[in-house]
């Protein structure tokens, strides 16, 4: 009888041990596999419909950046020469677990690419996509752009802060100062730390550097290799 319990108490453990592994397997692949075809996707459509002239006859350069965008769609490109020459990816509406399966998110109701306010965008560091997996390593002075159908915009990195999850004046216009009318373009990126785990957020700080025109081609940060470690 012991016997027989013993051996039910293992069979147990290692269907459990196969299920936890599937689990695993499935977060670290398959999820993936699935954000980073989604992304293309994404990516794919968002080129083609700024290459498409607009419906009143004028060239895609007419219109200036998204009026409004619906969840989980793609309305800009971030690149982080840092974590890569080649390294960009859209930043589509909303930070919902759909909208960042897609790329990166931006935080409704934050400042727009350029603007003068706060654009916050968000997403994951493992599993999904993971595409600030490496968020760490971008360090003050590094530039960020972000790219809309009609601008370049370059931010130069201040600074990077470690919160818990409910510091939300991260997203603040001022971050910090809710009561501070903002005057300067501001961007902030948020994801979670440390990478495998949930119970903190990284916080990467910066400020507009440079506007520039697509007609005038992308800024030299994205044209130069980055500057080594």
């Amino acid at each position: 009888m012991i016997r027989t319990a013993v051996r039910g108490t293992g069979e147990l453990l290692i269907t459990a041990g196969l299920v936890v592994l599937l689990f695993v397997a499935y977060q670290l692949v398959w999820t993936n596999y699935e954000a980073h075809k989604a992304t293309d996707s994404v990516a794919s459509d968002l080129r083609d419909s700024w290459d498409r002239p607009n419906p009143s006859g004028a060239g895609p350069a007419a219109a200036r950046g998204p009026k409004k965008v619906d969840f989980g769609k793609g309305f800009a490109f971030l690149h982080i020469p840092r974590l890569g020459k080649n390294w960009t990816i859209p930043v589509v509406e909303g930070v919902d677990l759909p909208d960042l399966a897609k790329g990166v998110g931006h935080y409704p109701k934050t400042a727009q690419p350029g603007a003068i306010g706060n654009f916050a965008v968000a997403g994951h560091r493992a599993t999904n996509g993971e595409p600030f997996a490496y968020l760490d390593k971008v360090r003050k002075g590094d530039l960020v752009v972000a790219e809309t159908r009609t601008e370049w915009f370059t931010y130069v990195i201040d600074r990077t802060k470690i919160v818990s999850p409910t510091s939300t004046w991260v997203l603040d216009p001022v971050p910090g100062k809710p009561s501070a009318k903002p005057v300067q373009a501001l961007l902030t990126l948020t994801t979670c730390n440390p990478r495998w785990a949930s119970y903190q957020r990284l916080i990467v700080f910066g400020h507009l550097q440079e506007t520039r025109a697509k007609a005038d081609g992308p800024p030299t940060v994205l044209l130069r290799p980055t500057r080594s470690a």
